[in-house]
């Protein structure tokens, strides 16, 4: 049990890691000084345009409402639907 959560520990740092040190979009590589965010579909750092993109895909609300159900089981680094 110690050594899954060292190893989600680890995890989360990596991602938290590239979240704030990533310059640009990890979808259309554009830059991310207007702003950053998670994907509701994976772990990608996004820039606001591509999440407004995201947001229009036909399967978001699926995304957002798995992404809710996580968080209500505890589990607040859910990597997202595209990445089970």
């Amino acid at each position: 049990m110690l050594l899954e959560f060292q190893n989600q520990k680890k995890w989360v740092k990596n991602i938290m890691d590239k979240f704030f040190t990533h310059k640009y979009c990890d979808r259309c590589h554009g830059s991310l000084e207007g702003g950053r965010t998670m994907s509701m579909y994976n772990t990608d750092c996004i820039c606001i345009k591509c999440k407004e993109e995201e947001t229009k895909r036909p399967d978001y609300k699926k995304a957002v409402n798995a992404d809710h159900e996580e968080i209500k089981k505890g589990n607040y680094n859910y990597s997202g639907i595209d990445n089970r």
